[in-house]
């Protein structure tokens, strides 16, 4: 009888050792796979972010573009109502809005950089360039400043 309770006893803490083995195999293949979507999801996440990104800078720098063709095709004078000044109204309103996306969007040092290169140019649009100085060159450093930010900060 003794050998039989022996056996059940030993029959039992194998069943008993078998399922906490199993038990443990199963939390951790658990746990890896949860890491492994989770490592997912924040790669989507962060790749989604910087599509996102992109397309703002993309944005940004095509109004700018007109803005600075409207700079560079801003009359000496103008009188309200025509074509110029009300082109020139449309383009600068899209810009300022795509110059706040970009303080949504990222980080402050690239919007500082962004506001600064939208500042000269909506002073070069409406106010004009000093004189003997050029559109071009009143606007490369803030252009290229705010493109080296935007670069930085897309990593």
């Amino acid at each position: 009888m003794a050998v039989e309770v022996w056996t059940a006893l030993t029959s039992l803490g194998g069943v008993a050792i078998g399922g906490g083995l199993s038990y443990l195999v199963q939390h951790s293949t658990q746990r890896m796979v949860a890491r492994t979507e989770q490592r997912k999801q924040d790669l989507a996440l962060a790749e989604s972010r910087r599509a996102e990104r992109l397309a703002l800078l993309e944005r940004f720098v095509s109004v700018a573009a007109e803005a600075e063709r409207c700079a560079f095709a801003r009359p000496m004078q103008w009188q309200d109502g025509e074509d110029w000044p009300t082109q020139a109204q449309a383009v600068m309103n899209r810009f300022w809005v795509a110059e706040r996306m970009i303080r949504l969007s990222f980080p402050i040092p690239v919007h500082d950089a962004a506001r600064a290169y939208f500042l000269v140019l909506n002073g070069a649009v409406w106010e004009g360039v000093p004189e003997g100085q050029s559109v071009r060159d009143l606007l490369e450093e803030p252009r290229l400043d705010f493109l080296d930010a935007a670069r930085g900060a897309l990593g």
